[in-house]
């Protein structure tokens, strides 16, 4: 093969590197640079209009988030905020009645908590005859949780009957016992007065007899109790 003169060597290992230079030139001074730049400026904008959405979408998941995990500010409302004091809760006259001989000023039950919950007890024993009364209330937090106890309760004393024209509902059982051949007869009263509870419990004796005071007597005792302790749960109102 015969070598090529000098100045044809030198243009045909050149011109490759003159090609090359001329791409790059295009590329980064020529006209396709203003397209490269343009294309990178349009996704530098769509990645700022991407993160953009998602910060939008956040703080709206974050602010709806917030909306629903905020606690109802309904209150529950309450007929009765505390227990009377139930010492004063029956009538004088209606103790001297039910328990003769009985201080009409009774014995109050002590409590964990006297807003919520109150007990007075009178008994007496005069001549053979013994009578014991009690009256208790109980403050609920509403009147569905004093509904719901109400049904518990009165479910376990069967055999008794409601009790027209007292509170919200009110049960009445009467039951006899012996013991050593001595009958005692008690009667329950209980009441659901909106969110507050009223029991009554009466029972009596008959010493020398052995034998228990009648159903209807000790009935209609704890009805009357029932009654008048109902009427006391006023003081105890929210105002």
């Amino acid at each position: 093969m015969r070598d090529l003169p000098l100045p044809l060597a030198l243009t045909a290992r050149l011109t490759p590197v003159v090609v090359l230079a001329c791409a790059g030139w295009a590329l980064t001074s020529g006209p396709f640079a203003a397209s490269s730049a343009d294309g990178q400026r349009a996704a530098g904008q769509d990645t700022h209009t991407t993160d953009a959405g998602s910060s939008s979408s956040s703080s709206s998941s974050s602010s709806s988030s917030g909306s629903s995990a905020a606690p109802s500010s309904t209150a529950v409302s309450k007929a009765y905020a505390s227990a009377p004091a139930p010492c004063t809760a029956i009538a004088t006259k209606t103790i001297s009645s039910l328990v003769p001989g009985a201080k009409t000023a009774g014995k109050e039950i002590p409590s964990t908590d006297t807003t919520v919950r109150r007990t007075c007890s009178w008994n007496a024993l005069k001549g053979y005859d013994y009578r014991w009364l009690d009256v208790s209330f109980e403050i609920t937090q509403s009147d569905a949780a004093a509904q719901k106890s109400y049904e518990q309760r009165t479910a376990e004393k069967s055999g008794g009957g409601a009790v027209p024209d007292l509170g919200n509902a009110a049960y009445s059982v009467v039951n006899l016992t012996t013991e050593d051949k001595q009958q005692t007869r008690e009667g329950v009263v209980m009441v659901r007065a909106s969110n507050a509870l009223v029991t009554v419990t009466y029972n009596g004796s008959d010493f020398e007899t052995k034998k228990a005071p009648g159903t209807d007597e000790i009935n209609k005792g704890a009805i009357k109790a029932a009654r008048e302790a109902v009427a006391a749960l006023k003081g105890g109102q929210e105002n």
